[in-house]
């Protein structure tokens, strides 16, 4: 029920502090949310869909009860969307943030060769813990200005991303391009921030060989800060929506 990472893993709600289990030891962080490695249940399944449904009980840390579905859709004119539905099922106010961390390629063998377009117009500075520093600056002027196509080159990125433009279709789009392919990643409303990681410390055989951009509801460290932290209340459901494209035209 949150992006990224929770300084400490520990936050205050309802009058209530609570401590998270440090799933990010090294950095003494709470990291990608309690249902990354959770067992998923198939609800439904036909030849363009899978819908997979979790209840996440309350525990220690989280004390809140959501009832969870993921969808994933396939369409020829669409490519992949996914839609990620959370109802608050229990008897009291919970915060939520809901992210996704797809790695996208354009068939180059490093990304240093791809070419990417970001539309943000804001980025977010972080501590070595991955920890915002201060309130989201400016593009401009910076290395982070990708709201024109450019290539990636030796850009090394791992920051979050915010002052999204969307689109008439209710979507914002971040493009790769590279190969003789361009990959598109949308984001529908309520998506307020792309963290975009080039895979500089994954191990030798994966670094660089794509670009995650990741959709987020919420920034790094939301639950302590509060930025754009949803509280759902007992019966409130949410939905957000993201896909990815490929044009190889």
């Amino acid at each position: 029920p949150w992006p990224n990472r929770i300084d400490g893993g520990k936050y205050s709600t309802g009058g209530k502090t609570h401590q998270l289990d440090l799933s990010e030891p090294a950095a003494g962080n709470a990291i990608h949310g309690l249902t990354r490695w959770s067992s998923w249940q198939p609800a439904a399944q036909a030849d363009d869909v899978v819908q997979l449904t979790h209840v996440l009980h309350g525990q220690p840390g989280y004390p809140f009860r959501l009832e969870l579905t993921a969808e994933y859709r396939l369409s020829a004119a669409e490519g992949l969307q996914v839609s990620i539905t959370a109802s608050n099922d229990g008897s009291r106010a919970a915060p939520y943030g809901t992210g996704s961390h797809p790695y996208l390629t354009a068939g180059t063998a490093l990304v240093d060769q791809c070419e990417l377009t970001l539309p943000a117009a804001r980025w977010l500075a972080a501590d070595d813990r991955g920890i915002p520093r201060g309130q989201p600056e400016d593009v401009t002027g910076t290395g982070y200005d990708f709201r024109e196509q450019r290539l990636v080159g030796s850009s090394r990125l791992d920051h979050a991303l915010t002052g999204l433009t969307f689109g008439e279709d209710g979507r914002t789009w971040a493009w790769l391009s590279g190969g003789g392919k361009r990959v598109g990643l949308w984001a529908g409303r309520g998506y307020q921030w792309l963290q975009v990681f080039t895979g500089d410390t994954l191990d030798p055989a994966r670094r660089r060989r794509a670009i995650a951009i990741e959709p987020m509801t919420c920034p790094p460290n939301a639950f302590v800060s509060g930025t754009d932290l949803l509280i759902l209340q007992p019966g409130d459901s949410i939905t957000h929506t993201w896909g990815i494209t490929v044009d190889q035209s």
